[in-house]
């Protein structure tokens, strides 16, 4: 018992509570603009994006690669649209005591994104593939 509880203790204060509201479009926009964002999912690292001016983003799976996108709110949700992937996807943001908590919105039992760091910097993005 002693260890569930302490084990509880460790993961309970990153989860949001289930009574945090989502973070309006203007919320969102003011928290992240001119920042890049990097995420974490299940303790590893997945993906960062810059949220740049008008809503345009651009997100990397950390490997150099970068889409260029927008967001837009819908329906009390966060949606994104990718160059290279047009269907939207769509996010419920909450705040966190460690930043933001992205809930993946197509498939809520599946992905759930923590902000583990924000910067001013740009997001690392290669040149085009030469020879490709």
């Amino acid at each position: 018992m002693q260890k569930t509880l302490l084990i509880l203790g460790f993961i309970l204060p990153s989860l949001p509570a289930l009574a945090d509201p989502l973070m309006t479009a203007a919320e969102f926009d003011s928290y992240t603009r001119g920042k890049t964002f990097y995420y974490a999912n299940q303790g590893q690292p997945y993906g960062g994006e810059e949220y740049l001016d008008d809503r345009r983003v651009r997100w990397s799976y950390l490997d150099g690669k970068c889409q260029e996108g927008v967001w837009y709110p819908q329906d009390g949700m966060i949606c994104f649209e990718y160059e290279e992937q047009p269907d939207p996807q769509c996010w419920g943001f909450t705040r966190s005591e460690g930043g933001l908590v992205a809930q993946y919105q197509n498939d809520p039992s599946q992905t759930q994104l923590y902000e583990v760091e924000k910067s001013a910097e740009p997001l690392l993005c290669l040149g085009p593939e030469v020879g490709a």
